[in-house]
């Protein structure tokens, strides 16, 4: 199959947007490690610009806009992190950020696109309440969308942190990352097989919020209704570009309960002593809970982002 994004994408992405992100940190955890029965290597994009991952995916896709299309500004639709990330990577550049966020986003996500300048449009917290309010911001504006997971140059741009962390440590066995529309996971397992050799690429997924394993295992698209989880950045459906990927490249999905991730992300908290996110600590359970096959190998984990309300912890 020929896939949409390849390897030379994510170089090409990785060499726009190095001078605007950062270049996150790997961290291990021994007391980790034995939890698994693995050796486990944290790709920590809670360190990133905007506090995730999503800062990768919105500035390649905002530095590949010609003059004209920059002109109108970008718009999106977004619970949180891409709204804050692509709000960021707008005002680099000069432009108007036009984010369209469900009303029941974490405050703490909502002020921070408001910090990055972002001019937000509240809706219903459902899948077609936000590609509704989205169409009527493009029809008002003229902005150029910037989906959050459903476009060629996001995949690219989310792909670069895989590909730092094989950089780094490039003989790793597997890589584990959370998957909710799908764009980080696209990228990961792209990425995952630029260096010649197939490493087993795992999506993470809370078992309230299953869509992209029923998705998976069925081979068609299965929206997610109304998913009732912590991970809020998880929330949304594949679409049919990251679902072709996902096909194609990644081993398996795994699912943890809501009391693994809390578990997850109090346990990073307190031995890595790192701020992460529900939507992250849903990888991190997911190597602890026994249902990855990597016992004895060497497993990179993609934290996907910190973005968390300190005053509202979990536990």
């Amino acid at each position: 199959m020929s896939l949409p994004v390849k390897p030379g994408d994510i170089v090409e992405a990785a060499g726009r947007i190095a001078p605007w992100i950062n270049r996150t940190p790997v961290l291990t955890c021994g007391t980790l490690d034995r939890m698994s029965g693995a050796s486990l290597f944290f790709k920590c994009e809670n360190f990133q610009k905007a506090g995730a991952f999503k800062a990768r995916g919105a500035m390649n896709a905002v530095l590949s806009l010609s003059e004209e299309e920059a002109k109108k500004g970008v718009a999106t639709h977004s619970s949180g992190n891409h709204a804050a990330a692509l709000s960021l990577a707008a005002a680099k550049r000069g432009i108007p950020a036009y984010v369209v966020m469900p009303s029941n986003a974490p405050p703490v996500k909502v002020a921070a696109v408001r910090g990055y300048g972002g001019l937000i449009t509240f809706c219903e917290p459902t899948l077609e309440a936000r590609e509704t309010g989205l169409a009527a911001v493009i029809r008002e504006t003229g902005a150029s969308t910037v989906h959050p997971y459903d476009d060629r140059r996001v995949v690219a741009g989310q792909g670069t942190a895989a590909m730092e962390l094989l950089e780094d440590h490039g003989d790793l066995d597997a890589i584990a990352a959370p998957v909710g529309g799908g764009g980080l996971l696209s990228g990961t397992s792209i990425a995952a097989g630029a260096k010649g050799r197939r490493r087993a690429v795992y999506g993470c997924e809370p078992r309230n919020a299953d869509d992209a394993l029923r998705s998976f295992r069925s081979g068609k698209l299965v929206p997610s209704v109304n998913p009732d989880t912590i991970a809020d950045g998880l929330r949304t459906s594949l679409c049919p570009l990251t679902l072709s990927i996902i096909m194609e490249n990644v081993e398996d999905i795994v699912t943890v309960s809501e009391d693994e991730i809390v578990a997850a992300m109090r346990l990073v908290f307190e031995r890595m002593k790192i701020i992460i996110e529900p939507s992250s600590a849903v990888a991190v359970a997911a190597a602890l809970s026994g249902r990855m096959k990597i016992e004895g190998k060497r497993v990179g984990i993609i934290i996907s982002g910190g973005n968390v309300d300190t005053s509202a912890l979990p536990w």
